[in-house]
């Protein structure tokens, strides 16, 4: 019995937390920015920081399980 959960949970986040695919925050021009597929140094970072606090939360936190089998 294997537990997708976090599995599911990491892909997830970090494919809607792409900076640029679909917010950007801080844009380029702008604080926030929307599908604007453009990128730099300090919005990568604080995506990162985004990205680690959400995949805490949920993942200790909550406690997302997802068992298969």
């Amino acid at each position: 019995m294997a537990d997708w959960g976090p599995v599911v949970i990491a892909v997830l986040l970090f494919v809607l937390l792409t900076p640029g695919l679909l917010f950007q925050l801080p844009g380029n021009g702008r604080v926030v920015e929307f599908v604007n597929m453009r990128t730099s140094g300090i919005s990568i970072f604080i995506h990162t920081i985004i990205y680690f606090a959400l995949v805490t939360i949920f993942l200790i936190a909550i406690g997302v399980h997802i068992y298969t089998g």
